[in-house]
């Protein structure tokens, strides 16, 4: 993409503007040169490719894995091969080692986080980065501005520091960035990401001295933009920890869609991938009507049930698993400084509203689950062995239905209530308390408070429809198939119902979440905010300001969430902001609730990239007059916001855009482009 006239003249007058000053943090307000602030990018789960660190002879298939081979994720070994795949990709449930035979490790630098398979089917489907970086370029953002920090997403917290001294990397690239640009970073995560810079956190606590650890910050961080965060945890890691997951990307989707369009067998598809590997793949496409689909399930269950198994392999899946909000643990950091042992076990408490409140604090209870009432081989009879019992002697034997809170998926009951019946369970609890409730810097299943850095923004996706709970019951069927879903709970616009369309009792949010993540998880952060705040509510694309509302002063009371009474058109999706700028001095907080902005998709969002641009060209500008950018208007930025208003016959924004022809346009809509003499319109949002 190319940098447009207008854009470089900006930047030009904020060069000229930026010398007049000296570089400082002050306050909370970094004033200077726009050239000498950094971005460093932490990606979530599964956004991280990982590579073969082994030689591995795959058998009955022509595609072996050598060093630097990508792992994940490739779909072509992973369809073809997928028995050596996993041997690449499984951890030891307890130790957390490779596969003896096989070893892979995160790749580096944005390439690793911008696409995972760069392939012409998979492509779109897996692009994670790719987009805001691309928005970087465009506006003049410098190549080693950008600075990814992959990191190896299966493995917990502490093996994370352990095997790759992954914490120690991360606070130099902090220290090194500020050496080469001159200036503090902005932090962008996403996902897991925000669990990650948060462990980062508490870390660096225990390396550096007290007196100096604020100072540290201040320093080498600006802004904490935090993207999508499960503050609470995410609901859908318990389903996959009972059924795998395929982390959004095409292992089965693709593969039953592809099925569908084509007419393929799983068979006859399996063998094609086996023998041409990707260019069978692709070269099926072209002949819709050879083959009748017979068995779509055959090659479904079985990638099913290997994303089972690798699911739970990893320590990081326990990572996202929800927490009560009022349940908590001691401080380590207190506790070392005070001459405490830093490998003791820390004190798990809960406050009274744990006890007296129902579902800790969600809409409802997480997991109901039918335990048989017999133990052992007897426990999960199959469809033979059934018709073959005397049901007679059966009546007393019912199964019983079990309801789990939060709190008890947590501290691990759940696992312990159907540790007879489920072999992951042991392992689940192992790395449970190993990994977690034993962690000497922190034990990440417990509420965060607002992190201390000067300028924190929490972003996230509102108003999808968003799993909140699950109804499990036995299969009849051998592991990893041994548990089928019955009923699945779901949140939408403040309403709760189940998967027949029935409404559910509970206690919804006034919004729902980002279709991964539920509201009050990824709400917490309004907690941060002071006991004043304003409100702004404006559409996500470009507008005149006409549709803006905006509320100041707002009664905020901790530990309840903020409904701002203002109006919504049901054809907009808007952004709602929430500022606060002075509850603690030299500090700003900000969260921004995106109308329907999904989880996975979110680090896409035009409209989230242009707001983060606004906001950091902002921060740098040294005739800023308000703490935040202003929302009074959104007018076009780049050529591509630009179209053709066939209505007036003109280009839309004429006051930003304008027609100009260039030899390759095929539309209107891409021969409307910028204005060149608009280089000062960045100047009306200060």
């Amino acid at each position: 993409m190319r940098v447009n006239l207008h854009i470089a003249t900006i930047l030009v007058v904020l060069l000229i503007h930026a010398a007049l000053y000296n570089t400082s943090v002050d306050g909370g307000e970094f004033i200077g040169d726009y050239s000498k602030l950094s971005g460093i990018i932490i990606p979530g789960f599964a956004s991280t490719q990982l590579r073969a660190w082994s030689f591995l002879d795959c058998p009955y298939s022509p595609l072996n894995f050598n060093p630097l081979d990508l792992v994940w994720l490739d779909t072509t070994k992973l369809l073809s091969a997928v028995n050596c795949w996993l041997k690449c990709m499984l951890l030891d449930p307890y130790n957390q080692t490779d596969h003896p035979e096989c070893k892979s490790r995160p790749d580096s630098g944005l390439s690793a986080i911008t696409e995972l398979d760069p392939g012409y089917i998979t492509g779109p489907l897996s692009s994670v980065w790719k987009d805001w970086v691309k928005w970087c370029i465009e506006f003049g953002i410098e190549a080693n501005s950008i600075i990814a920090v992959p990191y190896d997403w299966r493995l917990s917290p502490s093996m994370l520091e352990e095997r790759d001294l992954y914490f120690h990397r991360l606070k130099l690239t902090f220290e090194t960035a500020l050496k080469l640009r001159g200036g503090p970073s902005l932090v962008f995560a996403h996902s897991l990401g925000n669990n990650v810079f948060r462990y980062f956190l508490e870390w660096l606590k225990l390396e550096i001295a007290p007196k100096h650890y604020n100072q540290w910050l201040d320093e080498h961080i600006h802004a904490y933009f935090a993207v999508g965060a499960p503050l609470l945890g995410a609901i859908e890691t318990v389903k996959a920890t009972f059924f795998g997951n395929t982390f959004g990307l095409p292992v089965s989707e693709v593969t039953h869609s592809f099925l569908e369009t084509t007419g393929l067998t799983a068979v006859t598809f399996t063998s094609l991938i086996e023998v041409f590997g990707r260019l069978s793949y692709y070269l099926v496409l072209l002949d819709l009507d050879a083959y009748s689909n017979t068995c779509l399930s055959c090659i479904l269950a079985r990638y099913q049930g290997t994303a089972r198994l690798m699911f739970n392999s990893f320590a990081s899946s326990l990572w996202m698993m929800p927490f009560s909000k009022y349940c908590r643990t001691d401080n380590s950091y207190c506790r070392h400084f005070a001459g405490g042992f830093r490998k003791g076990h820390h004190t798990y408490q809960c406050e009274e509203q744990e006890f007296r409140l129902n579902y800790s604090g969600w809409p409802t209870n997480i997991v109901n689950i039918e335990i048989p009432s017999v133990r052992g081989f007897a426990a999960y009879p199959s469809v033979t062995e059934l018709a073959q019992t005397n049901l007679s002697s059966m009546e007393c034997g019912l199964p019983t239905q079990l309801s789990f809170s939060a709190r008890e998926i947590s501290d691990g009951t759940l696992f312990k209530a159907i540790e007879d019946y489920e072999s992951d369970s042991k392992r689940l609890l192992y790395q449970l308390k190993k990994s977690y409730h034993d962690d000497p810097v922190l034990n990440p299943l417990t509420p965060w408070d607002r992190p201390p850095i000067k300028n924190v923004f929490c972003i996230y996706g509102i108003d999808s429809r968003t799993e909140v709970g699950y109804y499990f019951a036995p299969s009849g069927k051998p592991y990893p198939d041994n548990w089928i879903t019955t009923d699945v709970i779901y949140e939408l616009e403040g309403s709760l119902y189940s998967r027949s369309g029935n409404l559910v009792e509970g206690n919804p949010g006034a919004a729902s979440g980002d279709d991964t993540v539920p509201y009050n998880s990824l709400s917490l952060c309004k907690n941060w905010l002071g006991p004043k705040v304003n409100i702004t509510r404006a559409p996500q694309s470009e507008h005149d300001g006409t549709d803006v509302q905006v509320d100041l002063n707002v009664e905020h009371q901790h530990e309840e969430d903020i409904v701002p009474n203002m109006t919504r058109s049901p054809r907009v999706k808007y952004i709602t902001y929430y500022e606060d700028s002075e509850s603690i001095p030299g500090r700003r907080t900000a969260v921004w609730e995106l109308d329907k902005a999904s989880h996975r998709n979110i680090v896409r969002s035009p409209a989230l990239m242009r707001e983060l641009w606004l906001q950091m060209w902002h921060d740098i500008h040294p005739g800023a007059k308000s703490k935040f950018v202003t929302k009074a208007k959104r007018g076009p930025l780049r050529d591509e916001d630009c179209y053709w208003d066939y209505g007036k016959a003109r280009c839309s924004w004429s006051e930003y855009c304008e027609y100009r022809y260039f030899f390759g346009d095929v539309h209107l809509g891409q021969s409307c482009r910028l204005k060149n003499s608009s280089a000062d319109a960045l100047l009306n949002y200060l």
